[in-house]
C-alpha cells in the first residue's frame, strides 16, 4: 500500500513536470483563447462600480454580446448600456481583426451620433471607467513580444513588451496566467519610468457551461488613484448569435431579443 502511494505521487509529479509549458507564445495563445473565445459566442450582463481617488462612486450596467468569426481569429462584440439614465442606450460595436486595426463604433443617443473610435483611442477610458476600449475585445498577442519569466506552482509569469511603443501608454506589462485554466489572474502595467501605474485583477472565476469564466474583476489606477470593479452575471455560451446582430444598424436599433434575459 505504501509503495502504491509513493508510485502514485511520483507519477503525478512526473506528469506535472512533463505538462509544464516553456514556450511563451504558446502560453499567451492558450490564455487568449481561454479569456476571449469560450464557446462559439456568448452573452453576459456587467455591473461596473467606478470609484475615483476621492472615493466618489458611479455605477454602470450593460450587456455584452460576442460572436467568433473564427476560433482564435476575428470576433464581433456589441455592448449595450442600460443604466444609469445618462448612458442608457449608448452602444459600442467592435469588429476585431488580426491583420489590421479593429473597427470600433460608439453610438451616443443624446446626440443621435455614431462615432468611429480610432486606433489611437483604443487605450483610453471606456465610459469614464478605469477600463479601456481595448479591454472589451482584448489585446492581440501579435502586438507584443512575450517572455516566460517564471513558473510557479500556480502560475506562468510572463513579461510582455509592445512592438510599437508609440501606440500605447505603457512600457511593458507582466501577467500571472493560471496553469490549469489559463486565465490571466493578474496583469501589472509599468510606465516609461518603470513604475506600476495600472493593474487588472481577477477576483473570482466560476465554471459556466464547462468554461472557466471570470465573474468578478478589478482595474486599479496606481498613479491617479481610483478603481473600477466589475461583476459579470447571467453568462451563457453558444446561443447561435448571427452576423446581423453585429452590424452598424444595431447601434441605433439594438437586438432586444438577445439583450433581454428572458430570451435565453
Amino acid at each position: 500500500m505504501f509503495r502504491a502511494i509513493i508510485l502514485a505521487t511520483l507519477l503525478t509529479a512526473a506528469h506535472a513536470i512533463a505538462s509544464d509549458m516553456t514556450d511563451a507564445d504558446a502560453i499567451v495563445e492558450r490564455a487568449n483563447l481561454a479569456s476571449y473565445y469560450a464557446g462559439a459566442d456568448g452573452r453576459s450582463e456587467v455591473r461596473m462600480l467606478i470609484a475615483d481617488a476621492q472615493g466618489r462612486k458611479q455605477r454602470r450596467q450593460f450587456t455584452v454580446l460576442r460572436r467568433d468569426v473564427e476560433e482564435g481569429g476575428g470576433q464581433q462584440f456589441l455592448v449595450v448600456f442600460s443604466q444609469p439614465s445618462d448612458v442608457r442606450n449608448t452602444v459600442f460595436l467592435v469588429h476585431k481583426h488580426l491583420d489590421r486595426d479593429d473597427d470600433r463604433w460608439l453610438y451616443l443617443p443624446g446626440l443621435d451620433l455614431v462615432k468611429r473610435i480610432s486606433a489611437g483611442d483604443k487605450r483610453t477610458s471606456f465610459v469614464g471607467a478605469h477600463y479601456f476600449y481595448e479591454d472589451v475585445s482584448g489585446r492581440r498577442p501579435s502586438d507584443d513580444t512575450h517572455e516566460l519569466m517564471e513558473t510557479t506552482d500556480e502560475y506562468y509569469v510572463l513579461k510582455h513588451v509592445p512592438l510599437d511603443a508609440s501606440s500605447v501608454e505603457f512600457a511593458s506589462y507582466t501577467t500571472w496566467i493560471h496553469r490549469e485554466t489559463f486565465i490571466p489572474m493578474k496583469i501589472e502595467y509599468l510606465n516609461d519610468a518603470g513604475k506600476l501605474y495600472r493593474s487588472v485583477e481577477v477576483l473570482k472565476v466560476e465554471d459556466i457551461d464547462g468554461h472557466a469564466t471570470v465573474t468578478r474583476s478589478r482595474v486599479s489606477d496606481h498613479i491617479g488613484g481610483g478603481q473600477t470593479d466589475m461583476q459579470f452575471r447571467f453568462i451563457s455560451y453558444d446561443l447561435g448569435l448571427s452576423d446581423d446582430v453585429f452590424t452598424e444598424r444595431s447601434l441605433r436599433s439594438p437586438p432586444r431579443n438577445w439583450l433581454e434575459r428572458s430570451s435565453e
